[in-house]
C-alpha cells in the first residue's frame, strides 16, 4: 500500500470519528424549522351543538356541525368539556382547526366497522389504498391540533381485535398490487378484507400539533404521520396494548419533534417508516427524514424502530435522552430486508437508558430473512452514552450482506451490564468501538503466577 492510499484510509476514519459527535445544532436547526399550528380566534363548545357527555348518546352529527362551523369560519377551536362522548364513526378535520378535549373529558369511539365507511385514501402497512377512515383523519389540511388533557378511547379490544387473525387475504392482496402496480383508485378494501384503521391519521398535513391528550385502545397504529410536515407531538401519553398499536408511525414524513412522550403501548412505541417496495422506492424523493425524539418514556415492544417498510429511505433521524420503564424487546432496532432497497442513514442516538431488554442495539439488513434483489444501504449510525442493566439475549447485534455491507457504526461510551450474547457483527465495515463494557468491566490483568 502506497503512502497516498493510507492517507486516504487515515482521512476517512478520521472524518467518521469525529462527525460521531451527536449535532446538537442540526436539531436545533430542525427544530426551529418546525411551524406549530395557527389557529383563528373562533371556539365552539360541542355542548352547544346538543352533544351529551353521558357515554351513550351517538355525538358524530355535532362534532361533524362544529368542524363545518369553523370551515365557514375559516377555522377555531373544538372544545369538549368534561364527559364522556361516544361517537358512531369518523373525525374528519379541517384546516385551521384545534380539537381540545379538557380534563376529565373522554372521546369514545363505535367499534362497528360499517360506521368508518365510506372508504378513505389511507395507507396499510407501507402500501397506499381505500379503507376504512381512521377514527380521527385529516387529509390535505394545514394548521391543526389535538390538545388539552383529555382521553381519545379507539375501543380496539373488542370487535377491531377479531380482524387480526382474518386479514392475511386483504394484506396479501394490497402488497400484490403494490408488487405489480395497480393503480391507486383500484385498490379498494373495507368490508370483507379486514385490514384495521389507524386511530389517527394526518395525510398529506403540515402544522400538527398533538400535545397532552392521552391515547388509549386503538384498533391499529395509534398516531400516524403520513406524507405530512412540520409536525410537533409533545406531552401525550399512552395505555394501548392491542395488536399492532404502534405509537407513533411517521411515514414519508419530514421535520418531526416527539418529545416528552411516555409511552405504553403493545407494539413499537415509535417506528420510522417510508413505504413498502416498489411503491416506496418509487417515492424515493418523499425519505422520512429530520426526525427529532427527545425526553421520552419507553414502554412496549421496542423502543425506536426504523423500518422494515422503508423503502423511500430514512435519514437525519436524532434519537436522545430517554429512558425505558421496565421490559423491552429491543431498544432501538434498524430493520430492514432484501425486498426493500432504500436507505437507512445519518442515525445519531445518546444518552440512552435502557433497563430489561431482550436485545440493547440492533442493526439488520435481512429481517426475517426474507426477500431478494433490493438490499438496502445502512451506514453512519452513530450511537453514545448508552446504558443497559440486561439484555436476555444479545448485547449489540448489526448483521449486513457479504455483498452489500453495513458501513461506518460509531459506538461510544456504551455500557450493557449482563448479556447472554455480547456482540455479534457480521458483513459490516468501518464499526470504530470506544468505550464499550458488556458484561462485568474487565480491571487491571493480574500477574501471571509461578509455581
Amino acid at each position: 500500500m502506497n503512502l497516498k492510499h493510507l492517507l486516504l484510509i487515515l482521512l476517512s476514519s478520521t472524518c467518521f470519528a469525529q462527525n460521531g459527535d451527536f449535532p446538537s445544532a442540526k436539531v436545533d436547526a430542525i427544530v426551529k424549522n418546525i411551524q406549530l399550528p395557527a389557529i383563528p380566534a373562533y371556539q365552539i363548545n360541542i355542548l352547544k351543538l346538543g352533544a351529551k357527555g353521558d357515554s351513550v348518546t351517538d355525538n358524530k352529527k355535532a362534532f361533524d356541525k362544529a368542524m363545518a362551523l369553523c370551515k365557514k369560519n375559516n377555522g377555531g377551536t373544538i372544545i369538549v368539556p368534561k364527559g364522556v362522548y361516544k361517537i358512531n364513526g369518523p373525525i374528519h378535520f379541517v384546516s385551521n382547526v384545534n380539537l381540545k378535549i379538557e380534563k376529565e373529558a373522554k372521546i369514545k369511539f363505535s367499534d362497528n366497522s360499517k360506521d368508518y365507511l365510506p372508504l378513505v385514501l389511507t395507507s396499510w402497512e407501507g402500501t397506499m389504498l381505500y379503507n376504512y377512515s381512521p377514527l380521527i383523519y385529516a387529509n390535505n389540511c394545514s394548521n391543526i391540533a389535538i390538545t388539552g388533557e383529555g382521553t381519545i378511547d379507539g375501543e380496539g379490544g373488542k370487535s377491531w381485535k377479531t380482524f387480526k387473525a382474518k386479514e392475511n387475504e386483504g394484506k396479501n392482496r394490497s402488497r400484490d398490487m403494490n408488487h405489480n402496480n395497480i393503480p391507486l383508485n383500484e385498490r379498494k378494501f373495507g368490508e370483507g378484507y379486514f385490514l384495521r384503521p389507524q386511530m389517527i391519521q394526518f395525510l398529506n398535513c403540515k402544522n400538527i400539533l398533538v400535545e397532552n391528550i392521552r391515547i388509549e385502545n386503538s384498533p391499529f397504529w395509534c398516531l400516524h404521520l403520513l406524507k405530512s410536515e412540520s409536525i410537533t407531538i409533545r406531552g401525550i401519553s399512552y395505555k394501548s396494548l392491542n395488536h399492532n398499536n404502534d405509537g407513533i408511525d411517521p411515514e414519508y414524513a419530514k421535520d418531526v419533534l416527539i418529545e416528552n412522550v411516555t409511552f405504553d403501548n403493545g407494539d413499537d412505541n415509535v417506528a420510522i417508516k417510508a413505504g413498502r417496495d416498489h411503491e416506496g422506492r418509487a417515492n424515493v424523493a418523499t425519505p422520512s427524514q429530520n426526525i427529532v425524539i427527545r425526553n421520552c418514556n419507553f414502554k412496549g415492544l421496542h423502543g425506536v424502530v426504523i423500518g422494515s417498510e422503508m423503502s423511500a429511505g430514512v435519514q437525519n433521524v436524532f434519537v436522545e435522552n430517554c429512558k425505558t420503564v421496565g421490559y423491552l424487546k429491543r431498544g432501538i432496532y434498524l430493520k430492514t430486508n432484501a425486498d426493500r432497497g432504500g436507505y437507512i442513514k445519518n442515525i445519531f442516538v445518546q444518552n440512552i437508558q435502557l433497563d430489561q431488554v431482550e436485545d440493547c442495539l440492533y442493526i439488520t439488513a435481512n429481517y426475517h430473512g426474507e426477500g431478494k434483489g433490493y438490499q438496502s444501504e445502512i451506514s453512519n449510525v452513530y450511537f453514545s452514552n448508552i446504558t443497559c442493566n440486561k439484555a436476555s439475549e444479545s448485547g449489540i447485534v448489526i448483521q449486513g450482506f457479504a455483498d452489500k455491507k453495513i458501513k461506518n457504526i460509531s459506538l461510544k461510551n456504551i455500557e450493557i451490564k449482563e448479556a447472554k450474547n455480547a456482540l455479534s457483527n457480521e458483513n459490516a465495515e468501518n464499526v470504530l468501538m470506544t468505550d464499550v463494557f458488556i458484561g462485568q468491566k474487565a480491571g487491571v490483568p493480574t500477574a501471571v503466577s509461578k509455581h
